[in-house]
């Protein structure tokens, strides 16, 4: 008969476990200045809150600039030539950051997909040596049932000739 498998203790699985990683905060921390720049420029400009602003900015200068009197109008009416030059220097500058930034957000993404797999997996280890353990519980409940029946089996006697049947005792009876 070979010797079964022992499930893992609690301190053995324990001793196997790698710590958990924070690895937003280690993420946080490997930004350098400029990277840290981006992201908040990214966080920020890709907001309804920043395309409010932008919106709210551009309808009050094309309604300045289209109603308001002659003598106060600094963009011409329709054309709007200093708008146009303003947006298309927002948008040049913005563009290169924002795009940088979602580099960052797509790198620190699979950052936090490897921990979660690792994750998974020690979840799936763990699980396993639960069941593992469940099954050696059934094992040995098995037994004991079966130890149990053993004993609960009721033993016939015969009596020889010229000797009285023995009594039962309570624990026989059952």
């Amino acid at each position: 008969m070979t010797k079964e498998k022992k499930p893992l203790s609690l301190a053995e699985l324990k001793a196997l476990r790698k710590p958990v990683r924070n690895v937003n905060k280690e993420w946080r921390d490997h930004l350098s200045h400029s990277e840290a720049v981006a992201l908040w420029f990214t966080e920020h400009i890709g907001s309804m809150g920043f395309f409010v602003l932008i919106l709210v900015f551009n309808a009050l200068w094309m309604l300045w600039n289209a109603f308001a009197p002659a003598s106060l109008i600094f963009d011409s009416a329709w054309e709007f030539l200093v708008l146009l030059f303003i947006n298309n220097i927002l948008q040049i500058l913005f563009l290169p950051l924002v795009m940088v930034g979602q580099n960052l957000q797509n790198r620190h993404t699979e950052v936090r997909v490897e921990q979660e797999y690792d994750l998974s997996l020690k979840s799936e280890r763990e699980i396993e040596v639960i069941l593992e353990n469940l099954e050696d519980q059934n094992k040995v409940l098995r037994r004991l049932e079966k130890a149990l029946e053993e004993k609960r089996k009721p033993v016939i006697l015969t009596a020889t000739e010229g000797e009285e049947m023995p009594e039962r005792s309570d624990s026989v009876a059952e």
